[in-house]
């Protein structure tokens, strides 16, 4: 009996917080086809607009960091209460928005919620998941975290196509009440508690490293054309705070009471398999901020199509990741990370290839390709580098991840921005027309893409099975 009740236990928790986790990440990228809408309707500029997105990134970049000390003081229960209630609060006020910067405080407050239901998610799931069982409930989990994203813009493009951008997110209200009532009833506290001290000057140091750095990264656009010194100087603080900050953590950390413990990274499996997925998830979200302006500018695709192009990468991703799972607990990582991490560069170097007489179909095959390479690492990744750890280190380890997910997010995104609007004007300046200059300017970024995935490649192999796993 006392296995059936801890079995519909962490059924119970699993579930409550991966409908919470989906519902979530599904809204933060639904947004991004409504930006059109958004600007007609409060007369903005696109530079404006993308606070949308930067300005949700930047918050989860500041607020992540300090999950590791959450998870150490307050209940399971307490932060789900936390999480679910600010992202219900913003979204009810994004929903009803009479100004673009009472939508943009909306965003934000909604980015709180997101930031702190990711690291408990995968904090519970280490704690509670016997290590033999540990992959496969890592897929389930993957399946938010790398394909509800990719759907983000399918459902944001269907709700666009009979309704107005405010009903994005009136439709994640009733899912998100339905959600926190049944937190209420099913979910249970996990993991032991200690009374840490809050140190204040980290939560200063973690903002202005983290968030200075997601801010920088995102403008590095306009840095580049030497049009922002603004960026440049953020940028500059954000890594001055970075050391200083990662410097007091490390003192803070041998008497107990650091803000954010790196301790995780003088465990080398967990090193390798972060810098792997680093690289990758980079590599994702720059190449689905790519994709878009590429088949609306270049192919003249709508918003509802260019969401549907990435929605069956998407969705097999979301199929296989529980067989991924499977395979990890049976034969550990590798072999899914070698053959995953070739697929997903074939994908990208494949992309090199997009012009602007390239057929939708193509691109479809090969986001496929890309994605189901993604599927692949996602799982291994993320398990191996959390059951390399200790179980003390479990939250800690979790919240290093997902805010250097952030960084790697906005770093990737910047890079391949820049050299598909560096290839664009150079179309431009050459006399090419619009789509042909789109095209150039894609077939840069995902060269730069391609270059990166190499690494992610060498890397995968060196990757060693988690100790207590059956491989």
């Amino acid at each position: 009996m006392k296995d059936a009740a801890l079995s519909r236990e962490v059924v119970s928790n699993l579930v409550v917080l991966v409908l919470a986790a989906t519902i979530m990440i599904l809204n933060e990228t639904s947004l991004s086809v409504a930006l059109p809408s958004i600007m007609a309707d409060f007369s903005i500029p696109a530079t404006s607009a993308q606070w949308l997105t930067t300005g949700f990134m930047l918050t989860m970049g500041v607020v992540i960091p300090t999950t590791g000390f959450l998870l150490e003081r307050l209940t399971t229960r307490q932060i789900f209460g936390i999480a679910t209630g600010l992202f219900l609060v913003g979204t009810v006020v994004a929903a009803l928005a009479p100004v673009f910067a009472i939508l943009l405080l909306g965003r934000v407050i909604q980015a709180a919620g997101t930031a702190l239901i990711l690291p408990t998610l995968m904090t519970v799931a280490m704690t509670l998941v016997p290590p033999q069982r540990r992959g496969t409930v890592m897929g389930v989990i993957s399946v938010v975290i790398a394909v509800a994203p990719a759907l983000g813009p399918t459902v944001g493009g269907a709700i666009l196509n009979t309704s107005s951008w405010h009903f994005i997110f009136w439709c994640m209200v009733p899912l998100l009440v339905l959600v926190l009532a049944a937190g209420i009833k099913l979910l249970a506290n996990v993991g032991d508690h200690r009374d840490t001290p809050l140190d204040v000057p980290s939560v200063i140091l973690s903002a202005l490293a983290f968030g200075g750095l997601v801010y920088a990264l995102s403008s590095m656009e306009k840095a580049v054309e030497g049009a922002a010194t603004l960026p440049l100087i953020v940028g500059i603080v954000g890594v001055v705070a970075l050391v200083v900050f990662v410097r007091r953590q490390n003192r803070l950390a041998r008497e107990n009471r650091a803000l954010l413990d790196f301790s995780p990274f003088k465990v080398r499996n967990y090193t390798l398999a972060v810098a792997v997925m680093l690289l990758s998830f980079g590599l994702m979200l720059g190449s689905v901020t790519v994709l878009p302006i590429y088949l609306q500018s270049a192919l003249g695709v709508s918003a509802l199509v260019t969401g549907l192009v990435v929605m069956p990468g998407g969705l097999l991703q979301g199929v296989i990741s529980p067989f991924v799972g499977r395979i990890f607990d049976a034969r550990g990582p590798r072999p899914l990370l070698i053959p995953g991490s070739i697929m997903f560069a074939a994908g990208v170097w494949l992309m090199t290839l997009l012009g602007q007489d390239s057929k939708v179909w193509m691109v479809v095959g090969m986001h496929v390709l890309f994605a189901v390479g993604m599927g692949m690492m996602m799982t291994p990744l993320m398990t191996t580098a959390l059951a390399s750890l200790p179980n003390e280190y479990y939250g800690h380890g979790s919240a290093i991840m997902n805010t250097l997910q952030q960084l790697a997010g906005a770093t990737g995104t910047a890079f391949l921005v820049v050299f598909l609007t560096r290839g664009t004007q150079a179309g431009r300046d050459a006399g090419m027309d619009v789509a042909a200059a789109t095209s150039q300017g894609t077939s840069w970024a995902f060269l730069f893409a391609g270059v990166v995935s190499l690494a992610v490649v060498a890397l995968a192999p060196l990757l060693k099975p988690v100790r207590g796993a059956k491989a």
